[in-house]
């Protein structure tokens, strides 16, 4: 065992103790932040104190896990599936693909989705879904056709204003969601109608009772990955039209009863702890073989145990941490594949004026704003220890802000911010970050003191002893990092203070998923409200545009556009990735047909049980 982790193991066993003294009851939530299509389903976990060995079993591939469930037995007749929803907070329970924010509501909807297309292996729009996509891209138009006789779960029929009032809703000046954005300005007519200068989005035509045209300022590969403004989700007209944009977050139809399209309906919701769902007998599919799904909030730290127990059929956002607590249980099913995801540590460099719905940045005021501070901070974190002694293994150091599930767009060959704190320290040396006060801190080059603010989000204790080991990490460079408001933020708190530019907030640290557009502009570009660093450029901009551009329809003008946005962004290093991450999906043994991969046609209909309670 080397030095190294030799010193990680003696920390975390000295923290392990204070917090088992201090703030062991406190299970507070475990990070998560959940984007729109563009970014869907961020999270990012924390861990429980086991699996600290370094002789701990460590996956070495994909292989060590199926991504297809094919457990045997004679099946029964109806049942319902009991689900943990693995979250240390109460999930925010809004049930609206326009307004949602996190991966929770993101996990508990899908039960019930209201997607309108169906995508391949490669994440692409492709035939078989509620609806159909045919581009135009010589005269930037996409027509969308919805297959007749669907119906939402209350009876009536799926048509062409439910598909335009998700554009009405997030364009309206009223919004005050997240996803009114440069893709979606990309519409037609989307600027006016959020400015208050139309009634309408101008882009938007119905052509007939079942066909929907949408003009667009350009057309790009982007938009077979959901980009370009498309919209991937209906949304309940005949119930929803009517409601004030700026009433819906809060209108029952989000919070109580949504409608939806899914294969379960909505039955009961107990705000923030439960969710009961029903057989929608309505689906365009066909009727599931289960009568029912049952979601509960499950804290992370009695996740694996109520598995073990039988309390539960399978885990959603199970934390990889746990792990050894569930590798050799006999009555579950480990499945795993590599995750849509990344987790960073961002720097805020501006404000977001939310009038102009514009990124303003000001390095030059930043105290982050020197981007040699900012690559030394990434130098100076041992992220591959901790990979090893919390993960498992089952998460590696991300090299880039694209994951390697996009095979044709992520560059392995970028060499990202390994932990080298001898370069962290002459990179600080270099740019005038020196202890000029003898105190084993540097200050700036103005030589006044410097304290950087770091905002992480709160889990279980684990969590805690990463960040209190990243901590230490800086202060090993002679950097002074502290807790901002002294500790770990609960998560909801910690995407308020964020978003909101938290003047005591100068670093973050926090999560994407992904989801299957790889474009990077939902996230980066001048527009979006994720940009939280809030750092633009007319260099970044420009590299945004081309990735999403008409020229981009080539595949390798857009791969060669991809890998010169992550040499940019690394340069900049405004946001400097951490962990790339393996999903791992605990399933019992009396739940049958259920497929984890992404190259899958599974449906939640198809689901059976063995028995009536899961097996223990």
């Amino acid at each position: 065992m080397n030095k190294k982790l030799l010193a990680l193991m003696a920390l975390l066993l000295t923290l392990m103790l204070v917090l088992a003294a201090c703030n062991s009851d406190d299970e507070t939530a475990k990070p998560a932040d959940e984007p729109d299509k563009t970014e869907e389903g961020a999270e990012e976990e924390g861990a429980e104190e086991e699996g600290t060995e370094e002789e701990a079993e460590q996956p070495a591939s994909d292989e060590l896990f199926p991504v297809v469930l094919d457990n045997e037995g004679e099946v029964i007749d109806g049942g319902t599936l009991q689900v943990a929803l693995v979250n240390d907070s109460p999930f925010q329970g809004i049930f609206s693909y326009t307004l949602y924010e996190d991966a929770y509501d993101a996990e508990i909807m899908n039960f019930s989705s209201n997607v309108l297309f169906k995508t391949d292996g490669d994440f692409l729009i492709s035939d078989g879904g509620i609806a159909s996509l045919e581009v135009d891209s010589d005269n930037n138009k996409a027509t969308i056709k919805i297959q007749e006789g669907v119906k939402w779960s209350d009876g009536e029929p799926l048509k062409i204003e439910d598909l335009i009032q998700p554009y009405l809703i997030i364009g309206h000046p009223d919004y005050a969601g997240v996803r009114y954005d440069a893709d979606f300005q990309n519409i037609v007519g989307a600027v006016e109608y959020h400015d208050g200068k139309a009634d309408t989005i101008s882009g938007l035509k119905k052509v007939d009772e079942t066909t929907l045209e949408i003009s667009f300022n350009k057309v790009s590969p982007a938009i077979y990955s959901g980009g370009d403004g498309l919209w991937y989700y209906a949304e309940p007209s005949h119930i929803v039209k009517d409601i004030p944009v700026a009433e819906l977050l809060e209108n029952d139809a989000v919070r109580k009863n949504p409608v939806t399209l899914g294969a379960f309906k909505f039955d009961k919701i107990v705000p923030g702890e439960s969710v009961q769902f029903v057989r929608n007998e309505n689906y365009w599919k066909g009727q599931s073989k289960l009568d029912g799904v049952l979601i509960k909030t499950v804290p992370s730290a009695s996740a694996a145990k109520a598995l073990e127990t039988g309390e539960y059929d399978m885990a959603l956002s199970f934390p990889t941490s746990a792990y050894e607590n569930v590798k050799d249980l006999e009555n579950i099913t480990l499945l795993g594949r590599q995750e849509l995801y990344y987790s960073y540590v961002g720097f805020k460099l501006g404000k977001y004026d939310y009038d102009a719905s514009l990124a303003i940045t000001n390095e030059a005021e930043a105290k982050m704003g020197d981007k040699i501070l900012r690559q030394a901070m990434g130098y100076a974190l041992d992220i591959e220890q901790v990979n090893e002694v919390f993960y498992f293994d089952l998460r590696e150091r991300a090299n880039s802000l694209i994951p390697p599930v996009f095979k044709s767009f992520h560059d392995a060959s970028i060499e990202g911010y390994n932990y080298d704190p001898e370069k962290a320290m002459k990179l600080l040396d270099d740019a005038g970050y020196k202890d000029t006060d003898g105190d084993g801190l540097r200050e700036n080059p103005k030589g006044e003191k410097l304290t950087i603010k770091l905002a992480a989000m709160s889990g279980d204790e684990t969590q805690e002893q990463v960040i209190s080991y990243y901590l230490q990490n800086w202060n090993e460079v002679g950097l002074d990092v502290q807790l901002a408001t002294g500790r770990l933020i609960e998560f909801n708190t910690f995407y308020d203070k964020v978003q909101a530019d938290d003047p005591e907030i100068d670093i973050f640290m926090g999560a994407w998923g992904t989801g299957t557009n790889p474009s990077p502009a939902g996230l980066y570009s001048k527009t979006a409200v994720y940009n939280f660093s809030r750092y633009t450029s007319e260099e970044l901009e420009a590299l945004l545009t081309a990735i999403d551009s008409p020229e981009a329809i080539d595949g390798d003008f857009r791969s060669q556009k991809f890998r010169e946005w992550q040499e940019y962004m690394q340069d900049v290093s405004a946001v400097i990735p951490m962990q790339f991450r393996y999903e791992l999906f605990p399933v019992n043994d009396r739940v049958k047909n259920y497929d984890f991969g992404y190259e899958t046609d599974f449906d939640y209909i198809d689901i059976e049980l063995t028995g009536d309670t899961p097996v223990k």
